[in-house]
């Protein structure tokens, strides 16, 4: 009996996945708990159109992901912050801090768990990466001044 499972089955299968279920383990098991529903003709269609969807979305998502990478690669964003006398910050510059300064000269939403940088405790140019999507980053020059 095909079955589309509605949640992670083990041994069966993962969640969305049309599988062939002996028919006592589908009947007794599966369709009871709520852990599957039967393949029909409006169940395959509900399954491809979601599939569709999701692909469509992954799509829009990338190509969302190159636009920015393309609007930041090589670009240089400035940090603003706070020393000492001997030119020695006071704590560091977090990428929080870069994440909210590439939304602000930029118009890009980065979040800050994406960028990465080397710790930066002085004034002067850093390189960062800031990753987009898989496979997608661009890298950018931060400058950190008073």
């Amino acid at each position: 009996m095909k079955v589309i499972l509605t949640q992670d089955v083990k041994g069966s299968g993962k969640k969305g996945e049309m599988i062939n279920a002996a028919d006592g383990y589908a009947r007794n098991f599966l369709l009871p708990k709520g852990l599957a529903i039967e393949a029909n003709n409006q169940a395959i269609g509900e399954l491809k159109a979601k599939e569709a969807s999701k692909q469509h979305k992954i799509q829009v998502e990338k190509e969302a992901a190159m636009a920015s990478a393309k609007q930041l690669e090589g670009k240089k964003v400035v940090v603003k912050a706070k020393a000492g006398s001997n030119g020695k910050l006071f704590g560091s510059v977090t990428t929080k801090e870069i994440a909210d300064a590439i939304a602000a000269q930029y118009k890009v939403t980065v979040d800050k768990k994406k960028i990465s940088v080397n710790e930066i405790k002085a004034f002067g140019s850093y390189t960062a990466e800031v990753k987009l999507y898989t496979g997608i980053s661009a890298k950018m020059t931060v400058e950190v001044g008073e």
